[in-house]
């Protein structure tokens, strides 16, 4: 059974960030997408601060690490230290291999750690996936949907 997925895309490359809008409006879960081009506009969108007010939580962050104004891994690191948003699930989408961005990535219980395929299709297929394993097979916690 699927269900709207709300993802938060964090993505500072305009082009990347509309690969990834394109390939989750194209994958066969319902999806919404609000994408924010920078670190601290991601904490603020997820602390309801300022034009973010009125913001739904999203069920899954989809974070870019090399971002301005606070790269992504302290992004993760602010969220894992905020009691309110510390079991919101966390996907680093990444063109970053190094093992010292995905040691710490995953010492701050990141939930995935995806580095971004060159290919096209292979891009495409691991969005879809994403999109599939989010949206119908992972069970959220029940802080998402206010239970």
């Amino acid at each position: 059974m699927s269900r709207m997925v709300k993802f938060l895309l964090v993505e500072d490359d305009d082009d990347h960030a509309n690969l990834v809008k394109r390939n989750l409006s194209r994958a066969r879960v319902a999806n919404c997408v609000t994408h924010v081009p920078d670190g601290a506009e991601a904490l603020a969108y997820l602390r309801k601060q300022g034009p973010h007010a009125d913001a739904e939580r999203p069920d899954v962050v989809l974070l870019d690490l090399k971002l301005p104004k606070v790269d992504g891994l302290e992004v993760l690191e602010a969220i894992r230290a905020d009691a309110d948003l510390r079991d919101l699930p966390v996907v680093v989408l990444t063109t970053s291999d190094a093992e010292a961005d995905r040691e710490r990535a995953y010492q701050h219980h990141v939930n995935s750690y995806l580095v971004k395929p060159v290919d096209f299709e292979k891009f495409r297929q691991m969005v879809n996936d994403l999109s599939l394993y989010w949206g119908v097979w992972n069970v959220l916690p029940p802080s998402a949907k206010g239970e």
